[in-house]
C-alpha cells in the first residue's frame, strides 16, 4: 500500500497554527526560531497569537502555512512518503519533504514568492472565484469565449475536485464569468474573498521574479516523486521539477488529476501534513475508497 503524503495551500491558516509543535518539540522549536532569523522577523509570535488580519498578510500567510506544514513534517519519526504532493503553495513543502529544497531555501523561495504576488496583485488588480457543480469543459469553454470577446483575462486555475473548479482573472472578466457559469448551469460562481487571480497570466511578473530565484537555488534529486500542479504526473528530474514549479504561478493547479495519477501509480492512503482538513476532504471527492488522515 503506497503512502503519499500532501501538504495544504494558503487559505488554511489561523491563529495559534504551529504552537503545539513548538511547545512539545524541541527540533520544531529550533526549526521556528531559524525561520525567525531567516525572514527577519518573528513570524512565530505572529502564527502563535496574531490576528486573522494579520495572518492575512502575504509576508505572513504563505511562509506561515509552508512552516506548519514542513515543522510538523520534520517531527514524524522515520516519515518515509512513497509519493509527494502540494497544493499551489503546498508544493514548496512537499519538495522539502522529498529532499529536493532545503528547509532554509524553500523557505527563502517562498518568502520572495509572497512578496512577488503581492507586488503582482497591486499592479492589476484582480480576483478569482469558485465555481460549483459545473463540468469542467464548459467552465474552460466559457472562460475561452469571454476573453476571445472581451479581451478580458479569465483562466480557469485551481482543479479542485470533481464539481469544484476555481477560475482566476481580471475583475471585469470574473465578473462576466460567473454570470455566464450560473446561466450555464452552475450551483454557484462565487468570488473569493483573495488579493489577485492566483494561477493566471497576470502573475507574470511575480513568476519572472521567482523564476530567478528558483534558477538560482540548488534543486537536488528527489527521494520520491512529486506530482507537480501544472503537469499531475510524476516527476523526478530536478532539473524539470524547477521548470515545472517556476509555471506555476501563472498555470492552473490540477489538483483533482494529481491525486488521480496518484491513485493510478498505486496510492491507497494520504497524509495531509499541515493546517487545516482542505486536502483531506478533496482527496475524499476525488476517491471516496482511499485512506486519508492529517499531521498538524
Amino acid at each position: 500500500m503506497k503512502h503519499a503524503f500532501v501538504f495544504p495551500g494558503q487559505g488554511s491558516q489561523f491563529s495559534g497554527m504551529g504552537k503545539n509543535l513548538y511547545e512539545n518539540n524541541s527540533t520544531a522549536k529550533e526549526l521556528f526560531e531559524q525561520a525567525n532569523n531567516v525572514l527577519g522577523f518573528k513570524i512565530s509570535d505572529i502564527m502563535f497569537a496574531g490576528t486573522d488580519e494579520e495572518l492575512k498578510q502575504t509576508k505572513v500567510t504563505q511562509p506561515a502555512v509552508f512552516l506548519h506544514s514542513v515543522i510538523a513534517f520534520k517531527t514524524l519519526n522515520n516519515a518515509k512518503p512513497d509519493m509527494v504532493a502540494g497544493h499551489s503553495l503546498g508544493e514548496f513543502s512537499a519538495l522539502v519533504a522529498n529532499n529536493v529544497l532545503s528547509f532554509e531555501d524553500a523557505l527563502k523561495l517562498v518568502s520572495i514568492r509572497a512578496a512577488a504576488m503581492q507586488k503582482a496583485c497591486e499592479q492589476n488588480p484582480s480576483t478569482m472565484a469558485a465555481v460549483l457543480a459545473l463540468a469542467d469543459d464548459k467552465v474552460e469553454e466559457i472562460c475561452a469565449t469571454i476573453q476571445a470577446e472581451t479581451n478580458e483575462v479569465v483562466v480557469a486555475a485551481n482543479y479542485n475536485c470533481p464539481g469544484q473548479l476555481v477560475i482566476s482573472g481580471s475583475l471585469k472578466g470574473i465578473e462576466i464569468a460567473c454570470e455566464r457559469m450560473k446561466a450555464a448551469g452552475a450551483k454557484r460562481a462565487l468570488v473569493l474573498p483573495v488579493g489577485g487571480a492566483f494561477h493566471s497570466p497576470l502573475m507574470a511578473s511575480a513568476k519572472e521574479e521567482l523564476a530567478a530565484a528558483i534558477q538560482s537555488t540548488t534543486f537536488n534529486n528527489p527521494s520520491c516523486a512529486v506530482y507537480q500542479n501544472v503537469v499531475a504526473k510524476a516527476v523526478t528530474d530536478a532539473t524539470i521539477i524547477k521548470e515545472n514549479l517556476i509555471a506555476q504561478l501563472t498555470g492552473a493547479v490540477r489538483w483533482t488529476q494529481s491525486v488521480e495519477a496518484m491513485l493510478a501509480d498505486g496510492a491507497k492512503h494520504f497524509t495531509e501534513v499541515g493546517p487545516g482538513k482542505v486536502l483531506q476532504g478533496l482527496v475524499q471527492k476525488i476517491n471516496k475508497e482511499t485512506v486519508v488522515d492529517g499531521v498538524s
